[in-house]
């Protein structure tokens, strides 16, 4: 089988509606599938008003919003119209995207109907709960993600460090990569814009610390924010650039007053906010990839990160960046001022980022995911054993 042999039935729990990075990558995935002729549907709760128009056809999925998070929705299962809509599709493989309602009943359908099923995941959610005082269910989310993806013929991380804690968590047997790509033409040092950061009231010679993401508390604005309190009591010539939206966005500017927030970018917008950084600081330790470093590293920039799945898999300790302990505000204070008094280790840093980053093409890494569904297909074909329906001790 090749790529146009493919009839992928897709499952999201926001393939379009809200735009962030998961969503991102699987909608260049289905661009590249569709490209090379292979057959997708997608199914995912959809709004009048998308944040960007869908590629392929995105069947609707019912749903409610989630209580204190009302732009995110979760879907509430799969109605008889939809498994119809299925049933006439005739998908040889599904692909789940998020461990919801939905993705459950995928699952559970996909094995009902003798057909094998692959999981990506995108996100840490158990490492959510840290942000909102629960930490103690952080063991129950970890169990039930774990029968989950136990269900699957296999399931894809995007960085080896995600791989690798997939299997600590005994998540699968079966744990494949689907990395990221980057869009060289968007996200590079020519990007560069000294007359942009003039019109945000930005100095040419003063150091711009970064930040770009959605506002939300998952993402470390606390430990961003207690971090560049620490820069300013050591008097380190600075300035915080913001660029993202989100429901925490009114939070982070009193607790950031003398931060420059230039709310959403999006493509060349989005390079050109990017490469007039002078660093990228990303603290947060929910990734499993980091979209936003892999741009900001092509962007020429040195990124001071977590030791966190993704960041650790894309910035070399002390070559493109510093790995800092997740939560350590002395010590992420202490590289951004390095970086903030050092301009020749800026360049240097940035030179070896942005090298790193050529390796990462879009139709490349989709095409190893392509390669995965085929293998798996054909693995269920020779008659394959189904993975176990609840997880081993």
């Amino acid at each position: 089988m090749d790529v146009t042999g493919l009839r992928i039935a897709l499952f999201s729990g926001n393939y379009n509606y809200i735009r962030d990075g998961a969503n991102q990558a699987l909608n260049r995935l289905v661009e590249y599938l569709l490209r090379k002729g292979a057959a997708v549907r997608i199914y995912s709760p959809t709004v009048e008003h998308p944040a960007f128009p869908p590629n392929g056809e995105v069947v609707h999925v019912p749903s409610i919003p989630i209580p204190g998070r009302s732009e995110y929705k979760f879907p509430v299962g799969l109605p008889g119209r939809v498994i119809r809509d299925l049933r006439a599709f005739r998908p040889n493989i599904f692909h789940v995207a998020s461990p919801d309602l939905l993705g459950h009943r995928a699952v559970t359908l996909a094995r009902n109907s003798g057909l094998p099923v692959v999981a990506s995941v995108h996100t840490r959610f158990e490492t959510y709960f840290r942000y909102y005082g629960l930490t103690f269910l952080e063991p129950v989310m970890e169990a039930v993600l774990r029968r989950f993806y136990r269900r699957c013929d296999a399931i894809f991380a995007p960085s080896d460090s995600m791989a690798q804690l997939l299997r600590v968590q005994r998540m699968s047997y079966n744990v494949g990569i689907w990395t990221r790509g980057i869009d060289r033409a968007i996200f590079h040092p020519g990007a560069r814009s000294l007359a942009w950061r003039r019109s945000l009231g930005l100095e040419d010679d003063v150091p711009v610390v970064g930040f770009v993401g959605r506002l939300v508390m998952e993402k470390g604005l606390d430990v961003f924010s207690d971090t560049i309190d620490c820069l300013d009591h050591r008097q380190v010539r600075h300035k915080v650039l913001v660029v993202g939206e989100g429901p925490a966005r009114e939070w982070f500017e009193r607790r950031l007053p003398q931060a420059v927030f230039a709310g959403f970018q999006a493509g060349p917008d989005l390079g050109r906010a990017v490469a007039s950084m002078d660093m990228l600081f990303n603290p947060s330790v929910t990734e499993t990839f980091g979209n936003v470093t892999l741009e900001a590293m092509a962007a020429g920039l040195p990124v001071v990160a977590a030791i966190a799945t993704g960041s650790e898999s894309l910035v070399a300790d002390r070559v493109t960046g510093r790995l800092v302990r997740p939560g350590a505000i002395e010590a992420f204070a202490e590289a951004l001022r390095f970086y903030c008094e050092d301009p020749a280790a800026r360049r240097e840093a940035g030179r070896a980022g942005c090298e790193a980053s050529a390796r990462y093409g879009w139709d490349e890494v989709n095409q190893a995911l392509v390669d995965a569904y085929c293998r798996v297909i054909r693995q269920r074909e020779r008659g394959g054993p189904l993975p176990p329906q609840s997880p081993v001790p």
